[in-house]
């Protein structure tokens, strides 16, 4: 084993590992608690903005958008839809730090070329996390509450009026189910490469399940979207993408270490033979 390859982790009593790992979740729940009292401030802001996109809708469907209103209920609801959005929001800030402290907190354990490799994917998580979510914000949110106020019914022919008047709670509740499921489903690639790069998975592998992946994408989207045809297809059909994208990273993976197997085999020098009478 080279040097390069060596474990820095020293060993260690059970308590100085308990020690550092409070030490871990100390700074991470800080971090957690201060972006969830900077949220909590502009917590009515937050929600302003998150309501843009429905303000879209309202303007594509040729609405008034100074007559769209949302509505609570109930006196304490819009409070505890600030807590919501605080909580949120403080974990989203929170999370390149805590990510650091999981990183900090296990990386003396790791192998020095585990470590190089696995902070790519350290990094290349919130982005996909952020893509994900931007999907959501800026194309499928307009698009579905679209869908739904093409549901409305003005009073003509003597029909009974109906209008679309969201609650606040709930309007935050279908934006971060989306969020979450969007940026969750664009961690595949982070997934199956990290499985790759452990052999636990092969790109053959994946392909040959590929239709099962395509049903489970679906079974996926309709349960953790709303019961409408746009946004299920809305998660569908990135992740069925997201899926060849994984495929094309477990290739990568497999012809980087086949690449460097063949390295190694030719440092490795093979011991000269004896030429014969030469014996001693």
């Amino acid at each position: 084993m080279s040097a390069d390859e060596n474990i820095d982790d020293k060993p260690q009593p059970l308590v100085e590992h308990l020690i550092e790992l409070r030490k871990r979740l100390v700074w991470s729940l800080a971090a957690f608690f201060a972006g969830f009292l900077l949220c909590f401030a502009f917590a009515k802001d937050l929600f302003n903005l998150l309501v843009l996109p429905y303000k879209w809708a309202v303007i594509w469907s040729g609405l008034d958008p100074d007559k769209m209103q949302l509505i609570y209920t109930a006196p304490q609801e819009f409070f505890f839809t600030q807590i919501k959005i605080s909580l949120f929001g403080g974990l989203l800030i929170a999370f390149p730090v805590i990510a650091f402290q999981v990183y900090s907190f296990v990386a003396p354990g790791l192998y020095k070329n585990e470590r190089s490799a696995f902070l790519p994917f350290l990094v290349a998580s919130p982005i996909l996390f952020i893509i994900g979510g931007a999907i959501v914000y800026f194309f499928l949110i307009p698009v579905v509450m679209l869908f739904f106020l093409g549901m409305q019914q003005t009073p003509e022919s003597g029909e009974v009026a109906i209008s679309l008047l969201p609650k606040v709670s709930e309007y935050l509740s279908l934006i971060m189910s989306l969020v979450l499921a969007f940026g969750l489903v664009f961690q595949l690639p982070v997934v199956t490469t990290l499985l790759s790069r452990a052999g636990l998975v092969t790109a053959e592998w994946l392909a040959k399940q590929r239709k099962f992946a395509i049903v489970i994408a679906f079974i996926i989207a309709a349960v953790l979207t709303p019961p409408d045809p746009l946004s299920q297809l809305g998660l569908a059909l990135p992740t069925v993408l997201l899926y060849e994208v994984a495929i094309y990273a477990a290739k990568l993976v497999e012809r980087r270490r086949k690449e460097e197997q063949a390295e190694a085999a030719s440092e490795e020098t093979p011991p000269e033979d004896t030429p014969p009478g030469d014996e001693t």
